[in-house]
């Protein structure tokens, strides 16, 4: 299919549908850079068109009610065909869409040949498409309302938010190593609580012994140091076999499951050269691999054998030390009972050294892991400001363009309901009123300040500062101390909330409080605003007076058609009249299956758009001679 590039640069265009099999099967419709108005009867497929698009392009709603409803309507009117789509970006760049019932888009160019393109992320190419009801919707959601902001400047948000996922991921795998590594440390702490009364106790020893005291004490340190040898080498074997182990566990871990991977089918298939090659590639790997592995176990046998000879020798001095060591205890009687006792008192002393070294590594490992996550809260914090700022630019952008018939703004961290779902799911089974509990909570604190509450168990904080009586202070402490939930509180997102609000009669309303009529009239001048993405709305003019049509939404229309793809579903004849429609296509159906009957300009389709719209030649004559027009 050859490609029109007739377009003025700087916006996408849906350039052609095409659909395969179901309702509308062999339906094409070949688009026009500017307005486009898709007419018919009711139950002719208009509204099926615009789902087709919004399903091929993967721009499905957020809400599972409207995501099934668009999937089920798919479902049925496509009939497990296919819908294909024609793009060409903002660029200059042209590409072909296909997606086949249960499955996932493909994204071809020219050619038809495959590329690794994503529709998912936004970046490549948008359209912003809203059916019935749903510009309505937005005057009831914030949700919607933030969506309809960030659509305006689609690509740079939607790099901002694969920075801030990445991040986010970055910040959990942070949290993975300190949430272990902590509780290893606490539980060693309450083991080291012991080693100051050893202490004492040792030194009672000490001052025994008369005359050969310093002698004695001399002999029993090095009793102990000949303990603390001992654990080293104990220690060296350990970590030597783990290591064997590790590494003699994925010897042959690649060559064994290649055989699951490429099946037999597979390497007889159509594409088995390439298979093969990348099967063949994998074996040499795994040989490679495995070698290096057999010499990495042979060296650590080695480096056993050589340990446990010289540990051999090590064992022998040391049976020759305590022999001695008997030898003096002996000739001291008044310490000769004693010597069991102090020695396992040093035995337990050197457990707690070994565990309080331990402790000092952990604390070195923690403190590098804490100015890492610092690092990264720092950077999700600038790119947060970062989207903010965008947001704003937009915002602005509106209102210039709007005011003063409508206002936006939008407040940055507006909006706590993430945070707030946080804290009743973490307080879930405390016996508390989690929802008050977690509502008061997050009126009182910022997360990254309840946290630090949390860490330093600071009740009372939670009592002055959220109102909280004891109890519910201590069940609080007791939901998150310890807990993931800790970490979760520094990254949890604060939302932006957007307001819109419609000037009527001089006092500006927020749109939740408006009409339907008067919703649609605020947010539909919103949406036809200059945008580099496509726009289809099916039946823009539900809900609206012809008055607004005629004065609001046909002279948007005028002003940025030539910059923006509009592609409307309508029953309103002064829409494509006097928008001047680029291109009209019209419908129409034997209720089994939908066709296109016409397409071209307005004055082509003229007895089209009369019969349909108007009512017919004789009504719209009669209404004339009834107004004396």
């Amino acid at each position: 299919m050859a490609i029109e590039h007739s377009k003025e640069a700087g916006h996408h265009c849906l350039r052609s549908v095409s659909v395969v099999g179901g309702f509308l099967d062999g339906a094409t419709f070949d688009l026009a850079g500017g307005l486009n108005r898709i007419i018919g009867a009711r139950g002719t497929g208009k509204t099926t068109i615009i789902e087709f698009v919004r399903y091929a392009m993967d721009a499905m709603p957020s809400e599972a009610a409207a995501r099934k409803r668009v999937e089920s309507l798919v479902e049925s009117n496509l009939a497990g065909g296919r819908v294909e789509i024609t793009v060409e970006t903002k660029d200059g760049l042209s590409y072909i869409v296909s997606r086949s019932t249960g499955d996932e888009p493909v994204v071809l160019d020219e050619n038809r040949s495959p590329t690794d393109i994503s529709l998912r992320s936004g970046g490549l190419f948008k359209v912003d498409i809203y059916s019935q009801n749903e510009v309505e919707a937005i005057a009831d959601r914030a949700s919607s309302q933030l969506d309809l902001i960030d659509n305006f400047a689609a690509e740079q948000i939607a790099g901002i938010e694969h920075r801030i996922r990445t991040l986010k991921a970055d910040l959990g795998g942070n949290a993975s190593k300190i949430t272990p590594l902590q509780q290893k440390m606490d539980a060693i702490a309450e083991e080291l609580n012991a080693l100051p009364g050893l202490n004492e106790k040792l030194k009672a020893f000490k001052a025994e012994g008369g005359d050969d005291a310093d002698a004695i004490n001399q002999a029993h340190a090095a009793k102990a140091l000949r303990d603390r040898e001992r654990r080293a080498i104990g220690a060296t074997n350990d970590l030597l076999s783990e290591t064997y182990q590790a590494i003699e566990t994925n010897i042959g871990r690649i060559g064994q499951q290649l055989a699951t991977i490429f099946t037999e089918d597979m390497l007889k298939g159509p594409n088995a050269t390439l298979l093969e090659e990348i099967r063949q590639g994998l074996q040499t790997c795994s040989d490679d691999v495995d070698r290096l592995l057999q010499k990495a176990l042979a060296r650590i046998q080695t480096e056993s054998e050589a340990v446990k000879t010289t540990s051999s020798k090590l064992d022998l001095a040391h049976k020759q030390q305590d022999l001695k060591f008997q030898e003096l205890i002996e000739k001291h009687k008044e310490v000769q009972g004693k010597a069991a006792e102090r020695h396992r008192l040093e035995k337990l002393r050197n457990d707690l050294l070994a565990k309080q070294r331990e402790r000092e590594q952990l604390i070195e490992q923690l403190k590098i892991l804490r100015a890492e996550r610092a690092k990264l809260l720092q950077q999700l914090s600038e790119l947060r400001d970062e989207r903010f700022g965008v947001r704003q630019e937009i915002v602005d952008r509106i209102n210039a363009a709007l005011s003063p018939t409508i206002k936006v703004s939008i407040v940055q961290f507006g909006n706590p309901e993430e945070y707030r779902a946080l804290l009743e799911e973490a307080l879930r089974g405390n016996r508390v009123r989690q929802n008050v509990v977690a509502a008061k909570v997050v009126n009182a604190f910022w997360p990254a300040e309840l946290a630090e509450a949390i860490k330093q168990r600071d009740a009372q904080a939670l009592v002055d500062k959220a109102e909280l009586n004891a109890d519910q202070a201590d069940k609080v402490l007791a939901a998150l101390v310890g807990s993931q939930v800790l970490f979760e509180l520094e990254t949890v997102e604060l939302i932006d909330l957007p307001k819109i609000e419609l000037n009527d009669g001089g006092t500006y309303k927020e749109t939740g409080s408006l009409s339907t009529g008067q919703k649609c009239t605020t947010i539909l001048p919103i949406l036809l605003m200059d945008s580099e993405n496509p726009l289809l709305i099916d039946q823009p003019e539900d809900n609206l007076d012809n008055r607004f049509v005629f004065e609001t939404v046909v002279g948007s229309i005028g002003k940025i058609k030539q910059r923006r793809q509009l592609i409307f579903v309508t029953h309103n004849p002064n829409i494509p009249v006097l928008g001047d429609a680029d291109k009209v296509f019209v419908l129409d159906s034997d209720g089994t299956t939908a066709r296109k009957v016409n397409e071209g300009s307005v004055d082509h389709c003229k007895d089209n758009i009369v019969t349909l719209l108007e009512g017919g030649e004789d009504a719209f004559k009669r209404r004339k001679e009834r107004y004396s027009y």
